[in-house]
């Protein structure tokens, strides 16, 4: 259950072309509305890709994997790069079984990212 210091919040900034969604408390079903409008928000700034910050989730369920997947299908569908950081080592390696790591990079921190989104094309 969805305890009120673990609820779900998302913020939107925005670093050198790069759209930053910082997630907070658990990701699972009561996150969806929230992730849906932080995710718009991210995509009217134009990025080039949207970065998704797991470095303050305590906990992902099944829900909640799947509604990172319904957003890289929406970034896919847009032609945008969807990248993560700040994965704990439990979460990476569910990312790793689940494939999503296949399809979206998991950087080790946020600047890394800023690096190689820069480089790209």
């Amino acid at each position: 259950m969805n305890s009120q210091s673990n609820a779900f919040r998302a913020e939107v900034r925005r670093r050198e072309g790069l759209s930053v969604i910082d997630l907070f408390g658990d990701i699972d079903g009561f996150a969806d509305a929230l992730l849906e409008v932080a995710y718009s928000q991210a995509e009217e700034q134009a990025p080039s890709a949207i970065m998704l910050n797991f470095s303050r989730v305590g906990y992902i369920n099944s829900t909640g994997i799947a509604l990172i997947v319904g957003l890289l299908a929406r970034a896919r569908k847009s032609h945008r790069r969807l990248v993560t950081t700040g994965l704990s080592d439990h979460y990476r390696e569910i990312f790793n079984i689940t494939r999503l790591s296949d399809f979206m990079t998991v950087y080790e921190n946020e600047e890394s990212a800023l690096q190689e989104v820069a480089a790209a094309p």
